[in-house]
């Protein structure tokens, strides 16, 4: 026996009769020999972490674009956080943890630069649409390893593919534990980084919000566990009165901080340097790397240049521009 059967055999006795077996996945896009020592979701969490497009997430904006100081967080660091939590609850359900961490992983790895900034902004320039979760599945799927991919399992693709709002469930209930981890880690993370910021006064936070989810980040974070914990029966699901108020504190980190003057100042310049940049790039197409340009011909112009910018790390982004439509000083010897 293999250390991996080893590993599918202990899952099998002591995992809830709700979670994901890992020899029990519905598979991969390819076929493929089963490693000797990792479970299929354990080499799905080193793929996405080997990825290109996993590294570039140190370099993506989360709320605040390109901001000064080492403290605040990145796409990368939310990833972390996500991850965390995700893992926490899962442990705590009986739920195949590394299933969540893999997705966990895996579900910005499309993310834009400048953060939802840059999402909108493309959203409105593609005529084939944006959303990030739909464009991490096809990095996975489609632009990763120079057009192989990376060949996950259906389920983390599965989770990945849900844990935005407004998307289906997800099949697993691995893949419903990633979307709460995924919204309890970023509202709690930027009403930290917003404070740092200057942008918002703890002291102002709804009182019927923290009354029920607690003062500081690690008593929200530790409130919203508990609850999904207790009420988790059938079901990955959170207490009504914890999502009243989780909804209400969202509600409010929207009116005072997601659109605040102060610290999304430089957003309506997103939509100017993405717009320039796919326009560019549509008329000239041999500028991408030959990867994209590649694929421009083999799928189509309008998806190639939108695969190439949303890839874009906030400094490439802006480098590019100045370099395309910026002029240079002369040298003159």
């Amino acid at each position: 026996m293999t250390i991996r059967e080893k590993l599918e055999e202990r899952e099998r006795q002591t995992l809830s009769p709700m979670a994901s077996l890992s020899a029990e996945s519905r598979g991969r896009q390819f076929p493929a020999e089963p490693c000797p020592i990792r479970t299929e979701y354990q080499r799905d969490r080193d793929r996405i972490i080997h990825s290109k497009s996993f590294r570039r997430l140190k370099h993506k904006t989360q709320v605040f674009l390109s901001p000064e100081g080492d403290h605040y967080r990145t796409r990368l660091t939310h990833t972390l956080e996500v991850s965390q939590i995700g893992r926490t609850i899962a442990r705590a359900l009986g739920l195949n943890e590394d299933l969540v961490e893999a997705a966990a992983m895996g579900h910005d790895i499309g993310h834009t630069p400048f953060g939802h900034a840059g999402e909108y902004a493309l959203r409105e320039i593609c005529p084939l649409g944006f959303d990030h979760n739909e464009q991490s599945v096809r990095v996975a799927e489609r632009l990763e390893n120079d057009g192989k991919g990376l060949n996950l399992t259906w389920e983390v693709r599965d989770a990945i593919r849900c844990h935005s709002s407004g998307c289906p469930s997800a099949q697993t209930f691995e893949g419903r534990v990633l979307r709460y981890a995924d919204k309890i880690a970023y509202i709690n993370h930027d009403i930290e980084d917003a404070v740092r910021a200057g942008v918002l006064d703890p002291d102002i936070l709804p009182k019927e919000c923290t009354a029920v989810l607690g003062e500081t980040k690690s008593q929200r974070i530790t409130t919203m566990i508990n609850s999904i914990l207790l009420h988790s029966d059938g079901d990955v699901a959170v207490g009504s009165e914890e999502e009243e108020a989780f909804l209400a504190l969202k509600d409010f980190m929207y009116a005072n901080v997601y659109t605040d003057r102060t610290a999304k100042r430089e957003e309506q310049k997103v939509e100017k340097v993405l717009t320039e940049l796919y326009e560019y790039y549509l008329t000239h197409i041999d500028q991408m790397s030959n990867f994209y340009v590649q694929l421009a011909y083999q799928d189509d112009p309008e998806r190639a240049v939108t695969d190439y910018i949303s890839g874009m790390s906030d400094e490439f982004a802006i480098r590019t521009f100045e370099d395309v439509f910026v002029p240079r000083k002369w040298h003159v010897l």
